[in-house]
């Protein structure tokens, strides 16, 4: 937690950027520049960690964050807070109570009403908390309900790898919304592939579910069978379900009608497969011949994360100090009016793209 708000504080400062500048016409630049969103508002159950990444976030960006956390993890909140608020007060020129928390299950319901105040909402937990949230305020909500992550071994995947990113990606902490729930295995290379990878899933205690060719392929192993209304659940434990496809347009079929948007892989060496994949699976994060666990704001080089976003619009994908951020105009000029540039004698425009500062 400590290294992860060191790696904030050495991220240049995201707001006050000029991201444009245009000449509009003699003596009239206009800037976009980059702004704090304002208030966050931060959602979160059992995740200690999330209030250093979020409060260390809120900071540095010029945001005020409200953290509401879990009841589990109510006393190490208050006794964080106190620290960082403290080192707030002797280090630096923000205030203090621009990071703060609430507590006590009413306070949820007083958050999401303040929509006058809150700039933005961040849920961290479970589908039922993010559905819960997104359901009953008019605040902007940021976040993911569903990590369904995938793994496609293609036909060409490097037998040397498939094993150790497939159980890094399941076991490495299965509790977490980047951790792959459902392995997509490539017909040709099932039954070559499929009993080294059992084995390995089991050594790490993981119970594997799987589909009818899967389980004849596996015959001596314990494996519950997958109903087709069942692949799109996200685990969150030791438990994987494993389906052989006949091709990767099935595989791609499959992601899209089951998946969540969040994180899916594949392993392969046929380098157009891979370009094909990473093109056409509508997803956060793509990856290719690495393990889904590497999707989070730490390891990207943000610093830290305020969570994870399947949405289009605003921030994608782990959501750092670029995502807390947005931008405005600021438009120079010395007496310009509108109307010197309309009719028949008008100035002329000369829009003319300037290097920012």
């Amino acid at each position: 937690m400590i290294e992860g708000v060191r790696a904030v504080r050495r991220l240049p400062d995201p707001s006050g950027r000029i991201l444009e500048r245009t000449l509009l016409a003699d003596g009239l630049t206009l800037e976009k520049i980059t702004v704090s969103l304002g208030v966050l508002a931060v959602i979160f159950e059992a995740r200690p960690d999330a209030i250093t990444q979020i409060g260390a976030l809120a900071i540095k960006s010029g945001n005020a964050v409200i953290l509401k956390g879990g009841r589990e993890v109510e006393y190490t909140m208050r006794a964080l807070l106190e620290t960082m608020r403290t080192a707030l007060a002797l280090h630096s020129h923000a205030p203090t109570d621009a990071i703060c928390g609430v507590y006590g299950r009413e306070s949820v319901r007083a958050l999401l009403d303040l929509n006058h105040l809150i700039d933005l909402v961040i849920p961290r937990g479970s589908n039922a908390l993010v559905q819960y949230i997104q359901h009953n305020t008019l605040i902007p909500v940021l976040g993911h309900a569903d990590g369904v992550c995938h793994i496609f071994i293609d036909q060409t995947a490097n037998p040397g790898m498939i094993n150790r990113i497939i159980v890094d990606s399941k076991t490495q902490n299965p509790a977490v919304c980047n951790a792959v729930e459902t392995v997509l295995i490539h017909a040709a290379i099932a039954p070559a592939v499929l009993p080294s990878l059992a084995r390995a899933l089991q050594e790490e205690s993981v119970k594997i579910r799987g589909c009818e060719r899967t389980r004849s392929l596996l015959p001596s192993a314990a494996i519950d069978p997958v109903l087709d209304t069942e692949w799109h659940t996200e685990y969150l434990d030791l438990a994987l379900a494993i389906r052989v496809v006949d091709s990767l347009d099935e595989a791609l079929d499959h992601i899209e009608l089951y998946g969540s948007h969040h994180t899916d892989a594949v392993l392969t060496e046929d380098a157009a497969a891979a370009r094909r994949f990473l093109e056409e699976v509508d997803s956060a994060n793509v990856f290719h011949n690495c393990s889904t666990r590497f999707s989070d704001g730490f390891r990207y080089g943000f610093g830290a994360e305020v969570g994870i976003s399947t949405s289009k619009l605003h921030a994608r994908g782990p959501v750092g100090l670029d995502g807390i951020v947005t931008y405005k105009y600021r438009l120079t000029g010395s007496g310009h009016i509108v109307r010197d540039y309309m009719g028949s004698n008008a100035l002329p425009f000369r829009h003319q793209r300037l290097q920012p500062n």
